[in-house]
């Protein structure tokens, strides 16, 4: 019975994938399990794996396309089974959703759990093609995830998929200019946005450049190790004059699945939530010393600012539930369990990773597990699980230099703290001028769930554990 490779939905906000590459070739033998191909997805680069045995008869998708999921991307089949029912519709249409399941007057759904994860499974597959045998990739799709804030509800139904395109096209370059050189087949070039900036900026042609990314992706460290083997300023402006020919004025870069996300997201932010921000300057001096003691005790010890901040945010989230709670439209959810989101800088945008009950963590168990997952957020490993079901977030620029700024709520947390970086301040303490180290923190707040003196009470809180640190790690 042949099998319709689909976009998959590999995590629970994807709505869309692009295909990064193929690894099995057309007639290459399958067995369930088996990675078929690399799909970026909103967050990561996740693997789209096969769900029957036998052949990878058709692949009906280019490298670097992207696909709503549902989206037929290929077929397995026998060796010698027709699938010219399956293939000649092009892309398989996704199946319509069950209907909504009512609700309560409390806005809760009635179903039962497990009915909605199937009505959800469905919408993620293909409908069967008339008069062919075939299942759907789709129904074996990655298991829901349990989302803390999430209700059970029934995916939304999706349009009909365009057709495969017959081949992949280069991207476009600039005013018509002809493309560069180091293109991979079909002339897309493989580069994260971060290192195109960066190459356009110091004048650095990617296509002579090795990547050393997945797949020989072009990434910012190889942008850098060619800066600093150019052969100084005569060097760059030769490869600036040279982009500027090949690419005319400009070049527009493709949006990625995660920057795409980031954008549909804050637009749902900054807009609809009634936004106010509280803003605290805190005495940091304490934590620094104890930062050195812990530091002297062993590199299982050591813990960051960020950390310590971390740890703060928890223990005072647990003294203030209204602050640990979620807008759910009909209601406001405040949750009894504390899961931290930390903002981490990746190549093509921002990921949110999840320390969950981090009010529970010792402080070098937060700083341990915060290394874990920055890194592996830095190089898309992140399982969905990892990055969902936060119940606030703080976000930390201080390492670049930054006294203080406003971070943008990710819905439906009810707040987010934004962390400067540490400076030494001349201060009046009992009428004498001292140098102490101060660090500024704004906390940006939904008013539908936080009025100003509950985040300024959670303010004076974090400002308490923070100036007295001993009370973060007893």
């Amino acid at each position: 019975m042949a099998t319709k490779v689909v976009m998959e939905a590999l995590s629970p906000t994807m709505e869309e994938g692009r295909l990064v590459k193929w690894v099995k070739n057309e007639g290459d033998a399958v067995k369930t399990g088996d990675i078929l191909a690399e799909v970026e997805t909103d967050k990561a680069v996740m693997e789209l794996v096969a769900r029957a045995d036998g052949v990878l008869r058709k692949r009906l998708a280019n490298e670097g396309d992207s696909s709503p999921v549902g989206t037929l991307l290929g077929v397995i089949a026998t060796a010698d089974e027709n699938i010219d029912a399956l293939v000649g519709g092009g892309a398989a249409a996704p199946a319509p959703a069950a209907p909504a399941a009512p609700a309560s007057a409390g806005g809760e759904s009635t179903a039962p759990a497990n009915e909605a994860v199937a009505e959800t499974k469905d919408t993620a597959g293909a409908t069967a093609v008339p008069d062919a045998p075939a299942q759907a990739q789709g129904e074996a799709s990655t298991p829901p995830q349990e989302k803390a804030q999430a209700t059970a509800q029934a995916a939304p139904p999706r349009p009909a998929a365009a057709p495969p395109r017959p081949a992949a096209r280069p991207p476009q370059q600039g005013n018509g200019a002809r493309p560069a050189a180091g293109t991979q087949s079909g002339g897309r070039q493989r580069s994260s946005p971060l290192a195109r900036r960066l190459a356009s900026e110091r004048g650095i042609e990617l296509g002579k450049i090795q990547g050393s990314g997945p797949g020989g992706r072009v990434i910012k460290r190889d942008i850098e190790s060619a800066v600093s083997g150019a052969g100084g300023r005569s060097a760059a402006r030769s490869a600036a004059a040279e982009r500027l020919a090949a690419e005319g004025d400009f070049r527009d870069v493709p949006l990625t699945q995660i920057r795409k996300t980031i954008a549909k997201r804050l637009a749902e932010s900054n807009g609809p939530i009634p936004t106010f921000f509280l803003t605290a300057e805190l005495d940091v001096t304490r934590a620094a010393e104890m930062r050195e003691q812990l530091a002297e005790m062993g590199d299982e010890y050591k813990a960051s600012f960020n950390d310590i901040i971390i740890k703060a945010t928890a223990l005072a989230l647990a003294e203030h539930p209204a602050v640990n709670a979620h807008w759910l439209g009909d209601k406001i959810r405040q949750f009894n369990r504390i899961h931290v989101a930390m903002a981490v800088a990746v190549e093509e945008g921002l990921i949110t990773p999840v320390l969950f009950d981090a009010d529970r963590m010792q402080l070098w168990e937060i700083s341990a597990m915060a290394r874990e997952l920055a890194g592996r957020a830095r190089e898309r490993k992140l399982t969905p699980e990892e990055y969902t079901g936060s119940t606030f977030s703080v976000s930390n620029l201080g390492m670049f230099g930054i006294d203080q700024f406003t971070a943008i709520i990710n819905p439906p947390e009810a707040g987010i703290l934004a962390v400067g970086g540490v400076e030494e301040k001349a201060v009046v303490i009992d009428g004498a001028v001292t140098v102490r180290k101060r660090m500024r923190v704004t906390m940006s707040c939904d008013h539908r769930v936080i009025d100003g003196a509950t985040g300024a009470k959670f303010l004076q809180t974090l400002r308490r554990l923070i100036e007295n640190p001993l009370s973060l790690v007893v």
